[in-house]
């Protein structure tokens, strides 16, 4: 799938449209994107600020099927696993951005060379209006190469 269709598709997916979470941009080349969270009166807690899930759940599978993609189809990639640390109330618009530099997939790519598994942290900052920073993210990913079954 294509990041346009797939950002479409993303916005569209129940979990994401009913929480407020939108995909504002996929890179086409899969090395960055952009996710926004709304406030609105059904996704903001008992004191009135966004759920700690929500936060979470906007930044969930971006790390996984950014670097999945980059990296192409030689190679598995999974959420292994994840930590939000919540530093600030998050109010209003809040944004997430995740950027997949280069140098960062030659170390994986270098890591996997042998075929064994690669653990990773992937780390993504929550952002409000004002720049400052409402939740810290980290996802750990696996990744390996496929193994070659085409054995003679």
């Amino acid at each position: 799938m294509k990041p346009r269709a797939l950002r479409r598709v993303m916005n569209l997916w129940p979990p994401f449209l009913f929480s407020g979470v939108h995909v504002h941009r996929i890179a086409g080349d899969w090395r960055s994107a952009e996710v926004h969270l709304r406030s609105r009166p059904w996704n903001r807690n008992y004191v009135g600020v966004h759920f700690g899930g929500n936060l979470f759940s906007m930044t969930d599978p971006f790390w996984m099927l950014l670097t999945m993609n980059a990296l192409g189809g030689d190679f598995i990639v999974w959420d292994r696993a994840g930590e939000i640390e919540f530093l600030k109330p998050g109010k209003g618009r809040v944004v997430a951005r995740f950027v997949l530099d280069d140098a960062t997939l030659d170390e994986i790519r270098a890591a996997t060379a042998d075929g064994g598994k690669h653990l990773r942290w992937m780390e993504t900052e929550v952002v409000d209006a004002a720049g400052d920073v409402v939740a810290r993210v980290r996802k750990q990913l696996y990744i390996r190469r496929k193994r070659d079954d085409t054995r003679s």
